[in-house]
């Protein structure tokens, strides 16, 4: 699919709302340049977790220079505890700094060969992309997003239970919108989609719709 115009799409959701299975398949549909910014401080989290000596500000640097985005896919980001160290990560000023102009630079110049950009993560809709052309607050309910994250995380820690992964929810949430630095919050110019008791497929032709109703005309 050939756009007439590059876009960018922002969306901001707490953990596990599924975010980031829309944000895919805005991406594939549109031929966008996806980032989960998100990933990017769980990638931050496990260095300091699996390479404690090497993490300091200087090898970050580095490593923000140097990223490579497979790197995020890697299903070990995953689990509760880079997730909590993550958000505690995330409170950084230097380190979001960072972060951010890697962000920017996703967003705003992404390679030629995508009709644009879109990100997912906590401040994206109003620190990262505030011209983004289309906005998004993706949510669900607690224990939707509890059992979406067991599920994921059941093959690759099978000491992990339901009520384990709520907590950890419960308790990312809490810091998530709470933080003095960047919380998450939406937008008055967001559009909000709950995906509790919708199927995949049918919030993404939701969020499909209101797309092309802007980007056919």
């Amino acid at each position: 699919m050939k756009l007439k115009k590059k876009i960018k799409v922002a969306i901001d959701s707490p953990a596990a709302a599924g975010a980031g299975t829309q944000a895919k398949l805005i991406s594939k549909h549109y031929n966008l340049f996806y980032l989960d910014t998100g990933k990017i401080y769980r990638l931050i989290a496990n260095i300091k977790i699996k390479r404690p000596k090497k993490y300091n500000y200087s090898f970050l640097e580095k490593t923000m220079k140097n990223l490579n985005i497979k790197n995020l896919q890697n299903k070990k980001l995953l689990t509760n505890e880079v997730g909590n160290l993550a958000s505690i990560i995330s409170k950084d000023k230097k380190i979001r700094k960072l972060v951010h102009a890697f962000q920017i630079q996703c967003a705003y110049y992404p390679p030629k060969r995508y009709n644009g950009s879109c990100l997912d993560g906590r401040d994206i809709t109003y620190k990262i992309v505030p011209d983004a052309d289309f906005k998004f607050f993706i949510t669900a309910s607690t224990k939707t997003r509890a059992l979406r994250r067991y599920k994921e995380l059941k093959g690759i820690n099978k000491k992990t239970t339901l009520n384990d992964v709520l907590k950890s929810i419960k308790k990312r949430d809490k810091s998530d919108y709470n933080r003095k630095i960047s919380p998450l919050k939406k937008t008055k110019d967001s559009i909000l989609i709950n995906t509790t008791n919708f199927s995949k497929r049918a919030c993404f032709l939701k969020i499909k719709k209101i797309m092309d109703k802007k980007i056919i005309a």
